[in-house]
């Protein structure tokens, strides 16, 4: 079969199975980026902009959150929500103007909530509405990381072409070690999910299963268990 006639999702598990570059690894102090884990794309059959890959996709970025926290680290969700004008949604809203389309995701609606089936810690956690589909652009996330010292990113949520492959791109280009859990990241088709996942792995992230996310994940010690491991 020549190259041209595989799916994305077989090109993506030929990569897994023969990987041809070596993986960044976790470094001493990871981050967690939940990206867009809102109402707007989580609820199948209510918005039609929601989106769904794995079905345990919130279930698996709960247990990661936590595992996050309980070792000391930065966990971060961010949400898209616009003023009622919508021009903070700047040119990217001019493409569409319907009642689904972007710059209509308005603060303080139900499509801008987050998912009720997330454990977000209200105290503890970092909430930031991003209005690009970067989580890096303008936004306060880099100087979060810098206070930190996270030096490793790991991404999860939607939509794995978009929001997703965009805060990798910027991860890695702020030389962050960066890693995308597949199950913990959606698309509306299989096509472009795998697809991005397929180009990731090949030149930006780490793209791993989420056990073996977990499983790299709990040999960094916690902060506090080594000097210099955050403050």
């Amino acid at each position: 079969m020549q190259l041209s006639d595989k799916t994305a999702r077989q090109l993506f598990a030929e990569i897994k199975a023969n990987p041809t570059r070596k993986r960044f690894g976790f470094g001493r102090t990871p981050a967690l980026i939940n990206i867009d884990l809102q109402k707007a794309y989580t609820c199948l059959g209510e918005f039609a902009t929601a989106y769904e890959t794995d079905p345990q996709q919130l279930h698996y970025v709960n247990e990661l959150s936590a595992e996050f926290r309980s070792r000391g680290f930065p966990v971060v969700w961010t949400y898209v929500a616009y003023m009622e004008s919508g021009e903070d949604c700047g040119i990217w809203g001019t493409r569409s103007n319907t009642p689904d389309s972007l710059q209509n995701i308005k603060v303080g609606s139900r499509r801008a909530e987050f998912d009720d089936r997330l454990k977000i810690d209200p105290v503890r956690d970092v909430v930031i509405n991003k209005r690009m589909a970067s989580a890096f652009f303008e936004t306060n996330l880099g100087s979060i990381f810098t206070f930190h010292g996270v030096d490793t990113v790991v991404v999860t949520g939607g939509s794995t072409s978009g929001c997703v492959r965009a805060t990798v791109l910027d991860s890695l280009q702020r030389s962050f070690r960066t890693i995308v859990p597949e199950e913990c990241v959606a698309d509306k088709h299989e096509s472009p999910h795998f697809a991005n996942l397929y180009d990731m792995a090949l030149k930006y992230a780490d793209v791993l299963t989420i056990e073996e996310t977990m499983a790299q994940l709990r040999q960094v010690p916690a902060r506090g268990e080594t000097a210099g491991a955050g403050r």
